[in-house]
């Protein structure tokens, strides 16, 4: 009998799934956003897909992988864009959806179970206290929180409550080893970083704990500019204003905005700002945009979004790229640092270098305790080498890469490896079977092509 099989006789009442092409859909994410990836991974599957319903099951799933020597590879809700969450060596997926109970609501925090949706986790922690997550991606309505914690790193709200790797923003993490005999770890204050964006290859997150902030009444704004830099020192300017309360600042250089967005609002030349604003600051705000050079092409509370439209957070993060890839297949994207205090030079030197070929996607946040933007800029791909060419300019010009054309926690944001997140892998899955192939450290502990570059984590 092969080792899967074996495991999964010994699954007993918890559910399995072994039908190829169920498994086949389960075993992927939205890898194919790259077309590096979508060569690399398209051919990856499960053996089988394991879901528990509670951490019990987690832990007699881990417990047979490890005696059965079965590589196991933990899914959230399958929204990650680099295959963070693909079996590369096969074995099982651990689908963790049904852990989605949302276990208590307190003031300014709440507990969750790793596969509880956010929206969901919204919705609950509104009705129950007017409150809601700090921080979310653009997938809110599909993404879980475990998922989310394992291989995010910030998303909307990020302008105002940093990273997720900021201290504060994930209160404690509830931890499986894959051990001969699984011990269950709860990690708080620094420890949590064993574990934060680490795509489960060193512990299996069952259950967390994360702030809350009050749940303001939001107001969706898209604006039009003439000019992209305009609109990106507009943008630059919000973020900047400490007292006005705001959740999100994107930018999005022309054509992108008429071609694959919102033809209705926005015109081929111009370019988009999207926030959303809370209520009571509107008054401030008005005053600040009728001083711009922009128009406001939309204006509208969150809650009066119904399902003939997407709230505004939809256009924006890693949803710019999928709704521009509904377009046009060539399409793929990057994702960078423009470093402050020069983040505005630095983009527009990329913007004037690039054009057209290169149409920036700005998403203003706090990093490291300043203003600046993320990049997730759309490239219109035509090869490998020419990629890999724009790539380089953008590390050599000072405005590093977090290449979403790889699918190791190093080759994509961390360009070194994390030794506390090797130690913990060798403490906490001592044959390497949990997500195998995503951390290099683990086959190379002395990997580093940091360099003089930034990091998405510095020590």
């Amino acid at each position: 009998m092969c080792a899967v099989a074996a495991l999964i006789e010994e699954m007993g009442d918890i559910a399995v799934e072994t039908q190829p092409q169920k498994v086949r859909r389960r075993s992927r994410d939205f890898y194919w956003y790259s077309p590096i990836l979508k060569r690399k991974l398209d051919h990856v599957t499960a053996d089988a897909i394991v879901t528990p319903q509670d951490e019990a099951e987690v832990i007699r799933v881990v417990a047979a992988g490890y005696r059965h020597r079965v590589p196991v590879t933990v899914r959230g809700g399958g929204t990650g864009n680099y295959g963070q969450a693909m079996p590369l060596d096969g074995g099982v997926v651990l689908d963790l959806s049904e852990l989605n109970r949302i276990k208590e609501v307190g003031l300014g925090w709440v507990r969750v179970e790793a596969g509880a949706k956010l929206a969901e986790i919204d919705a609950q922690c509104r009705s129950q206290g007017k409150q809601e997550l700090r921080v979310h991606p653009s997938t809110h309505k599909t993404g879980t929180i475990g998922g989310y914690i394992a291989g995010g790193s910030s998303g909307v709200g990020s302008i105002t409550w940093g990273m997720l790797r900021d201290p504060g923003n994930i209160i404690e993490t509830r931890v499986v080893t894959m051990e001969a005999e699984p011990r269950v770890l709860t990690l708080r204050g620094a420890d949590i970083q064993k574990v934060n964006h680490a795509y489960g290859t060193n512990g299996i997150i069952t259950e967390l704990v994360v702030p809350l902030a009050p749940a303001y009444r939001w107001c969706e704004i898209v604006m039009a500019f003439n000019h992209f830099m305009d609109a990106t020192r507009f943008a630059n300017m919000i973020g900047r204003q400490d007292a006005l309360l705001k959740k999100l600042v994107s930018v999005i250089a022309a054509p992108v905005g008429h071609e694959y967005l919102r033809p209705d609002l926005i015109g081929k030349t111009e370019s988009m700002v999207i926030l959303m604003i809370a209520e009571h600051a509107m008054d401030a705000f008005a005053s600040l945009a009728a001083a711009s050079e922009g128009r406001i092409a939309l204006q509208r509370f969150a809650d009066e979004v119904d399902g003939s439209d997407i709230p505004v957070f939809e256009m924006t993060w890693n949803h710019t790229t999928l709704h521009a890839l509904k377009y046009d297949r060539t399409i793929t994207y990057l994702q960078s640092l423009f470093p402050p205090p020069h983040h505005l030079d630095k983009v527009e030197a990329m913007y004037r270098h690039f054009g057209d070929e290169v149409p920036l996607h700005l998403e203003f946040v706090r990093f490291d305790g300043e203003v600046t933007c993320f990049g997730l800029q759309l490239v219109r791909y035509t090869t490998d080498e020419r990629l890999l060419e724009i790539i380089e300019f953008h590390n050599q010009s000072g405005c590093p890469i977090f290449n979403p054309h790889e699918y190791t926690l190093e080759g994509g944001g961390m360009k070194r490896v994390d030794q506390t997140q090797l130690a913990f892998k060798r403490e906490a899955d001592p044959l390497g079977l949990l997500n195998p192939g995503k951390m290099i450290g683990w086959d190379n502990p002395d990997y580093d092509e940091s360099a003089d570059r930034r990091f998405l984590y510095d020590k």
